[in-house]
């Protein structure tokens, strides 16, 4: 106990007595991933600095679909709400007609832990959840409208004429193709002003357990959302989506059909210079 307290007094005293960490620009293997990264045939990359401009590298223009990246766009639509409210679900691995990709189930989730883990079925209901509130709310066309407007950068012309809020089945979290994105495109859209909630989310929950404590030293560290996505055709192949930031820099790696979320994170640690 006594260790403990003084480890506390003296985080306390570095708390009080830290100075503002210089600003040193971007480290040079971060610099070096936005000039020339080596990349594996398939793969696309997509790096912003901060500074408005956007490398892309490889098949960063190539469109895919989404997958798990969809739940990033929800955060952009429901996360303040549902992270005010607390939402919770237990993952029993299906759920009525849905079937989330752990078999096994996650157990039971919180919003940080649901969007670490990708939790399908714990946003399929908080999804439900919210789409009865907007048709109360707004009523089922303005409910369209609002859906829309957050997800047309990912629809294209695949969502179907109508009027209404169509149903919110599994398609708008990424399974199935109605959803499509590409390592450049997702990178433009987190960069919008719009999406700083996004981010923001990205750092509160997916950049480790001190990140906030390290942010009090200028230490900040990279939060990376990673998923997999379906591959058009194949039922049961799939490809890997990472995104993820740093201060303002900003980075989206695609990696082609059979790769994996956790080749994706040993890939974007690769490409970035990161220590395993």
């Amino acid at each position: 106990m006594w260790n403990l307290r003084l480890v506390v007094a003296l985080l306390a005293f570095r708390l009080l007595t830290a100075q503002p960490a210089p600003e040193t620009g971007p480290s040079p293997a971060l610099l070096a991933a936005s000039r020339a990264p080596v990349l594996r045939p398939g793969e696309g990359f997509a790096i912003t600095l901060g500074d408005g401009e956007v490398r892309a590298f490889g098949e960063a223009r190539k469109e895919a679909p989404m997958g798990s990246l969809a739940k990033l766009v929800w955060m952009r639509l429901e996360g303040a709400e549902w992270s005010s409210s607390g939402v919770q679900y237990r993952c029993k691995g299906t759920d009525g007609p849905f079937v989330c990709w752990n078999r096994e189930g996650h157990g039971r989730v919180d919003l940080g832990r649901a969007l670490q883990e990708s939790c399908n079925l714990a946003f399929l209901v908080w999804i439900a959840g919210s789409r009865e509130r907007w048709l109360q709310d707004y009523g089922p066309d303005a409910a369209r409208a609002r859906l829309e407007d957050v997800f047309q950068p990912f629809l294209g012309r695949r969502l179907p004429l109508g009027e209404g809020l169509p149903p919110l089945t599994a398609a708008w979290v990424g399974d199935g193709d109605l959803l499509r994105t590409s390592p450049e495109a997702f990178l433009r859209w987190l960069m919008e002003p719009d999406q700083a909630e996004v981010v923001t989310f990205g750092k509160r929950f997916l950049a480790g357990y001190w990140v906030e404590f390290m942010d009090l030293f200028g230490k900040e560290g990279w939060w990376f959302k990673t998923g997999t996505g379906p591959v058009p055709g194949e039922p049961t192949a799939t490809s890997a989506w990472v995104a993820g930031g740093r201060g303002s820099a900003l980075v989206v790696l695609h990696l082609p059909r059979g790769r994996g979320k956790q080749e994706g994170m040993v890939r974007i640690r690769e490409i970035l210079g990161l220590k395993p």
